[in-house]
């Protein structure tokens, strides 16, 4: 068993004082407030449950800084992001992964949700092993100490009006819904990984066999793009005569583990469709592609549980996600006070885990997965603040502990086995054109 101490500790949507934790075989099996002078490991700052990303594709982390040039657009961004793709192969995939999961534990991060569509070689052609490519995010998460739900996706068409892929799109995809679900069913998670699934988006996903990936699926996390942008749903309506979320509502994707991703340009029939499922929101992502703001309150306040997630990795760092959601409703709305602390921190922590099949993780409660994010409150932007409105001011860079799985990762600011700056840069310049 060890103890740890922490002055301040979120518990139960709020800020507790002297928070007694003890962790046993990598599980909480006592928490008590109100127990000052305790001995144990002390944990500085605001002691937070682990953080999920519940949206990842560990690949783009390499564009970040490179696609502002002659402004340029979500078309311009995709076809550089194309050109790393048709570069990375199962090794330097799983250096690349490896340290951008690194930098995801500094940030706080014990979990993600990858939502992986790079099956094949450049051409294509499968590897020896298939999953060579989720095998290898398996294996880098595990590196970095954090848990993945792995989200293979369906990738098989370049339009709703069924355009084949050509290019490098080739290695996304697997022929037909049949080839999907054979090589799937080869996946292996155990330990830090769990398996779900994914449709890339009503662009890459024909309806005609989403009725079976619906049947096939049952029971798993799944996760699809969803209205990231009008043309989307202008062409979904122009070949289905429908909008993307009713479209995937007449194949029976809408259960209680689905979670529509982005979800930015709804109308009020979709957002009904949504209620009782996950929603999952990308500001920074969908800041820095200009795809516009999502109506995270109208979801929230119609049965959707919001989550949050990188995406594309602009920034890794689930403070600037989540408030990004609060300050994009106040931008659109003219209002304040659309989203509380808890709410936020909730969709941050346990609601993330629990879209991507961790339940047991995200709280500091007994019986729950030990995972501990300290926060500092004494940096240039926390000190002075009240530690009820961390989320308003921290940002990754004051994390300065993590436990994931009662097992320390990230100690006084630094991973414990990676040095996560020279990582990212060996691996960037390795996959870049």
């Amino acid at each position: 068993m060890t103890v740890y101490v922490a002055e301040h500790a979120w518990l139960d949507g709020r800020v507790a004082r002297d928070v007694r934790i003890e962790v046993t075989d990598g599980r909480f099996s006592a928490v008590s407030a109100g127990t000052p002078d305790g001995s144990g490991v002390r944990l500085p700052g605001l002691v937070l449950p682990g953080m999920a990303n519940a949206h990842s594709h560990a690949f783009h982390r390499a564009l970040r800084g490179r696609t502002h040039g002659d402004r340029g657009s979500f078309w311009t961004w995709r076809d550089l992001m194309y050109q790393v793709a048709g570069r990375l192969d199962p090794d330097n995939y799983f250096a690349l992964a490896k340290a951008v999961y690194g930098e995801m534990a500094l940030a706080g991060i014990t979990c993600v949700g990858e939502f992986h569509y790079l099956h094949h070689g450049p051409d294509g052609t499968p590897y020896a092993d298939p999953n060579a490519m989720g095998h290898a995010l398996i294996a880098a998460a595990a590196e970095a100490g954090i848990r993945i739900t792995l989200l293979d996706a369906v990738y098989l068409t370049s339009g709703v009006d069924g355009k084949p892929l050509e290019g490098v799109q080739r290695r996304f995809g697997d022929g037909d819904y049949d080839g999907w679900h054979d090589r799937f069913g080869d996946l292996c998670g155990g330990g830090h990984a769990r398996i779900g699934a994914a449709l890339h988006s009503v662009r890459a996903a024909p309806a005609g066999g989403m009725a079976a990936f619906a049947a096939w699926t049952d029971g798993l996390p799944v996760h699809v793009h969803l209205s990231e942008q009008p043309a989307e749903n202008e062409q979904c309506r122009a070949v289905h005569g429908c909008s993307p979320a009713e479209l995937l509502d007449s194949m029976g994707l809408w259960r209680p583990m689905t979670t529509a991703v982005h979800a930015t340009h709804l109308s009020e029939n979709d957002r009904r469709l949504l209620a009782g499922r996950y929603v999952c929101f990308c500001p920074t992502t969908e800041r820095d592609l200009a795809d516009g703001i999502g109506p995270a309150r109208s979801l929230a306040d119609g049965g959707a549980t919001l989550t949050l997630g990188s995406d594309s990795h602009a920034v890794i760092d689930l403070f600037e996600e989540a408030r990004g959601v609060e300050l994009d409703e106040r931008l659109a709305t003219r209002l304040r006070g659309h989203f509380g602390a808890d709410e936020l921190l909730a969709a941050a922590t346990r609601d993330g885990h629990a879209s991507l099949g961790w339940a047991d993780a995200g709280q500091i409660a007994v019986g729950q997965r030990a995972d501990l994010v300290a926060v500092s409150l004494s940096s240039v932007r926390t000190a002075g603040i009240d530690p009820a409105g961390l989320v308003f001011a921290a940002t990754a860079a004051d994390v300065t502990d993590v436990i994931a799985d009662g097992r320390p990762v990230v100690t006084e600011g630094r991973h414990r086995t990676i040095d996560v700056p020279e990582a990212l840069r060996t691996a960037i310049t390795a996959v870049l054109p």
